[in-house]
């Protein structure tokens, strides 16, 4: 009786022991710091730069044979879908978070799924006490109404990631005028058949509908044609990234050899001077005339009203609860449970981040097609490892509109793109009534251009 006491006494002193050290150890950050400051020690004390880092801090185990190779595979793996080198350091200067990092950060905090349960099993203080998850989350929340406010929705929807695209943004509409016409104006190509809207038509979804755009004599490029509209919102342009703005992107396709293939802007501006009325009116805002930089800051300056608003959703987001039904409403609960919501974010819902094409599983591989110098994506500019295979997060806006869909166009439609990411980047095998419910909510995001419902002549002819 005695022995079994004593036994029973020696577990309550290790249990008291265990439970004091994992107050300690848990201990949330002081409520009096600032929301960024308890953001940087719930970082540090979750162990989130274990991993999520391109110099991990692995923890001492990591050397031994067995444990240690799945604690380095977990730590790659968290790398390539999450660097939070950027936030901390963002956090440190009292800078703006990106917007895809909030939303990731959010994510794993509502769905309880970081810090991994292999890892605060054996580290204790790593897992996130409720105290310490409301401070994430409120600390998200601020970021969002101070740097990306939502100021169009209704409170209801206010933190959404999403936010309805603007009716407008201040343009000077004299440069908006030129800029529609060079735009359209094949003489930017060498031998006067392609212009901007030869692959980017306005009346076809700001697309052409076709795998890979088609350029002067007859020479196709490597990578499907992104849509203009709402470009005005990306941080970059490119699926790679090169341009980083929309006057850069401009100046790109006149001197590439395949799209338009002119030998430089002089010989653009040589034919562009020869049209006298068309001069003397680009003089009138532009004094020293026609220049690389003029022709792509007026393109810009036309680019940036091609937006489109009034969609069925941003209704949605606005107040009108009847503006979506209820099979719409399902594919929308699935975009935010799937992750979808986590990178295509913002009022172009995409454009924000690069992100790695097969984080679950090797499309490439299963493409079964050998690999082109477009399937680097950003590696092409940066020559980082990290970043091969890695584009800009389209943005979903009228997607309904411009397949076919990826860098590479091979998804031809809505449902092969749905089905394709799902399994690819979040390793989900999707039921046929949750990818029927989740292109139901992406038909809803076509917007309004000029007054009028945005829809593609493609497909009307069809």
């Amino acid at each position: 009786m005695k022995k079994r006491t004593k036994i029973i006494f020696s577990v309550l002193v290790v249990a008291a022991v265990l439970a004091a050290t994992y107050r300690v150890v848990n201990r949330p950050p002081s409520a009096s710091l600032e929301s960024s400051a308890q953001m940087e020690e719930i970082i540090a004390s979750s162990g989130c730069m274990a991993c999520h880092t391109a110099n991990p801090e692995l923890p001492f185990y990591a050397s031994l044979p067995v444990a240690g190779k799945l604690v380095k595979e977990d730590a790659r793996l968290a790398y390539r879908s999450f660097d939070m080198t950027p936030m901390l350091e963002a956090l440190k200067k009292g800078e703006k978070v990106s917007e895809v990092d909030l939303a990731k950060v959010e994510k794993v905090i509502l769905d309880g799924t970081m810090p991994m349960a292999k890892y605060y099993l054996v580290h204790w203080g790593a897992s996130l006490n409720d105290t310490e998850k409301q401070m994430a989350l409120s600390w998200v929340k601020s970021q969002r109404a101070a740097f990306y406010p939502n100021q169009l929705a209704h409170a209801q929807w206010s933190n959404e990631t999403i936010r309805p695209v603007q009716d407008s943004v201040p343009v000077d509409m004299r440069k908006v005028i030129l800029g529609n016409l060079l735009f359209h104006d094949v003489r930017l190509s060498a031998d006067n058949t392609v212009s901007c809207s030869s692959c980017h038509g306005l009346n076809t979804g700001g697309v052409d509908n076709k795998q890979f755009s088609e350029g002067v004599g007859g020479q196709f490029g490597g990578v499907n044609a992104p849509s203009v509209y709402n470009a005005h919102y990306n941080f970059v342009q490119f699926w790679d990234g090169r341009a980083a703005t929309l006057a850069d992107q401009a100046a790109g396709p006149p001197l590439n050899p395949v799209e338009m293939a002119c030998k430089s802007f002089d010989e653009i501006c040589e034919k562009l001077n020869a049209d006298a009325a068309f001069s003397k009116a680009f003089k009138e805002v532009y004094p020293n005339g026609f220049n690389q930089a003029n022709i792509t800051d007026a393109i810009q300056e036309f680019e940036r009203t091609l937006l489109t608003p009034n969609s069925r959703f941003d209704k949605y987001l606005k107040g009108d609860n009847a503006a979506l039904t209820a099979e719409e409403l399902a594919g929308y609960d699935l975009f935010k449970k799937y992750n979808c919501a986590t990178c295509h974010v913002g009022e172009n819902m995409g454009g924000q981040s690069y992100e790695l094409l097969g984080i679950k599983h090797d499309y490439f591989a299963d493409r079964g097609t050998e690999l082109t110098i477009e399937d680097n994506g950003r590696f092409k500019e940066t020559k980082d490892e990290r970043d091969r295979h890695r584009f800009k997060v389209p943005g979903l806006r009228n997607v309904a509109l411009t397949a076919p869909y990826f860098h590479d166009g091979t998804q031809a439609t809505l449902e092969d793109a749905v089905i394709a990411m799902a399994k690819y980047e979040v390793g989900v095998d999707l039921s046929k009534q949750e990818v029927a419910q989740m292109v139901s909510f992406l038909r809803t995001l076509t917007g309004e251009y000029q007054g009028k419902l945005l829809v593609n002549e493609n497909d009307l002819q069809k």
